[in-house]
């Protein structure tokens, strides 16, 4: 999986999002000042794409209205606004189409400015997107490869807001549970890791470990123009990735893990071939 998956592209150009405080919004008047939060807004290089390519497949988002804007356009968001998350659901729905047994998680945890018309109008995008290739909510267990093969289905849609509950194609959102480590402590984000998954549920839910360090204002004051990648990123990703390496898949196992710039090593990769440990498990009980 990717960290704030959308955020290739975010528009400096545009106000700051309503999910930032008041007084960074003022500040953002000025450009420069944007072009700053763009440097800390940006967690990925590549495109929905671009990272479906390479093997990604779970995918966390962050969605909001324009305020002032007429209509209920819903874009991506994260500091700043990136594209219309109709272009995202078109461009994913693509590469499904090219690829029938590939399978998808789509996780919309965070909406700002958001009313129930604008959930309407979302939903109503996420379905026309997708149409036959969404799972609707069922026992997390019976929802194996086999079992979306044989369903056609693709995509299954996790919807952190009450109004999953009219959708039997919306998840619940407490059935994809990503507890966050909020530090920039490599050390303290490792031991958080492990903690979590020795307290995930056994059954009936996936599980996202997010394995991401994240700025605080005072990193962020001392690094202004070196932006999240250069400040933290870069020379903290080899131990996160050795971590990854030693896990195992499974149940009390790692099921999902997140990362930030997906492609500076070879995350997916090594996500991947930790599958390759259940098929042994299979081959030894056989």
């Amino acid at each position: 999986g990717s960290h704030d998956s959308f955020s290739y592209w975010v528009d400096d150009k545009s106000p700051v999002g309503p999910d930032q405080a008041t007084a960074i919004k003022r500040l953002a008047r000025i450009s420069l000042v944007r072009k700053i939060i763009k440097k800390w807004s940006v967690t990925q290089n590549l495109t929905f794409k671009e990272q479906l390519e390479g093997g990604i497949r779970y995918f966390d988002l962050r969605v909001s209205s324009k305020p002032g804007e007429i209509g209920q356009e819903i874009y991506f968001i994260h500091g700043l606004f990136g594209i219309k998350v109709w272009d995202g659901l078109e461009e994913m729905n693509r590469f499904l189409e090219q690829h029938p047994k590939e399978v998808i998680f789509l996780d919309f945890n965070h909406f700002y400015a958001m009313d129930d018309s604008h959930h309407h109008f979302l939903i109503n995008r996420i379905r026309s997107a997708f149409e036959s290739k969404l799972c609707c909510v069922e026992c997390v267990e019976y929802v194996t490869l086999l079992y979306m093969w044989e369903k056609k289905h693709q995509v299954l849609i996790f919807y952190h807001h009450p109004l999953h509950q009219e959708y039997p194609f919306l998840w619940p959102g407490n059935k994809m549970p990503a507890p966050w480590a909020n530090t920039t402590n490599v050390h303290k984000l490792l031991q958080f890791l492990e903690t979590t998954l020795g307290e995930r549920s056994r059954y009936g839910t996936f599980h996202v470990s997010q394995a991401i360090l994240t700025p605080r204002v005072k990193t962020i004051a001392r690094h202004l123009v070196r932006g999240l990648k250069n400040t933290l990123v870069h020379r903290n990703l080899p131990m996160i990735l050795n971590w990854v390496k030693a896990q195992k898949p499974g149940v009390m196992g790692v099921n999902i893990i997140t990362s930030d710039f997906v492609e500076l090593v070879d995350f997916a990769a090594t996500v991947i071939a930790l599958n390759d440990l259940l098929l042994e498990e299979e081959d030894s009980d056989t």
